[in-house]
């Protein structure tokens, strides 16, 4: 089992002044205590389960080319994309380009998008929900065509591109690893085994059935259920000085045993370094192998 950090707070003492060296000194004590992969949000306001919409956010692709240029081994997404957030012939250039740019680390990360308030506020292209979806699997299929042998056009019902040329190709073949998050039953966990690498679940009382529904998605397209990866956001807390490391190792074996194979979240007070090193120091290697 592995971990892997999501930066979904840049409101740290130093403000934004701070932030470039706050967040290289973060990426790279997680790379040395032993995360997997970092992600950040694809959000341009705060959410309201973090804090209000004016603490600091950055806009999700520009950081993850500086933390790239920062870090030599985790890899690197959008936790998750917002699909309606950028045209996806735009998606698959920027995914490849870093993936070119930091050797092969990039996923794309992707979702329906929910946050109508940041939408509104900076005028972003947000419709409703049943043509997100729609929008997301036309992406999907974009994404995938665009990292093919494939220059050919795409028609679909929301998008049109004349030709599908992606040059440089990613380094990462067939293509970068994409996660779907979400847990819908009917659309997003279908098109996780019609589509995706791995899915992202919460370790709710309801995750064994889930894991269920994916399972028979994966039965009706003719997909091997266990070639795809099952994440969780889930919060990766020692304590202060590592008084809940024992909680979290009996969590994570517990969400193991269904099969989960990476616990990706937030970690409280993360600008300060030592809750990093103290996963890192025992919780990663008590997790391996499991």
């Amino acid at each position: 089992m592995k971990i892997g950090l999501h930066i979904a707070d840049f409101t740290y003492p130093a403000g934004g002044p701070g932030l470039a060296d706050d967040l290289t000194r973060i990426v790279v004590a997680a790379e040395e205590a032993g995360f997997q992969r970092v992600s950040v949000m694809d959000h341009l306001f705060q959410i309201q389960v973090l804090g209000p919409p004016e603490h600091e956010m950055l806009e999700a692709y520009t950081t993850l080319g500086y933390l790239a240029a920062r870090t030599e081994k985790v890899e690197l997404l959008a936790w998750v994309t917002a699909v309606s957030y950028r045209d996806p012939g735009m998606l698959a250039k920027i995914i490849t380009t870093l993936d070119v740019l930091s050797k092969g680390r990039a996923w794309l990360g992707i979702g329906a998008a929910w946050n109508s308030e940041e939408a509104e506020g900076l005028g972003l292209f947000f419709p409703g929900t049943a043509e997100r979806f729609e929008r997301l699997e036309e992406t999907l299929q974009i994404c995938l065509q665009m990292w093919s042998d494939s220059d050919a056009p795409y028609d679909g019902k929301h998008y049109r591109l004349g030709r599908t040329l992606n040059v440089p190709q990613s380094l990462q073949r067939p293509h970068p690893r994409i996660l779907i998050g979400g847990g819908g039953e009917k659309k997003t966990l279908r098109m996780v085994a019609q589509y995706a690498d791995a899915c992202n679940l919460f370790p709710s009382p309801d995750l064994e059935h889930k894991l269920d529904v994916l399972r028979g998605h994966c039965a009706d397209v003719g997909r091997d259920y266990d070639t795809i990866e099952k994440t969780v956001m889930f919060g990766l807390d020692p304590g202060e000085k590592g008084e809940k490391v024992g909680e979290l190792l009996t969590q994570l074996e517990r969400l193991a045993k269904l099969g989960i194979s990476e616990a990706h979240g937030w970690v409280p007070r993360v600008h300060e370094i030592e809750p990093l090193k103290i996963l890192g120091r025992e919780v990663v290697p008590a997790i391996a192998e499991l």
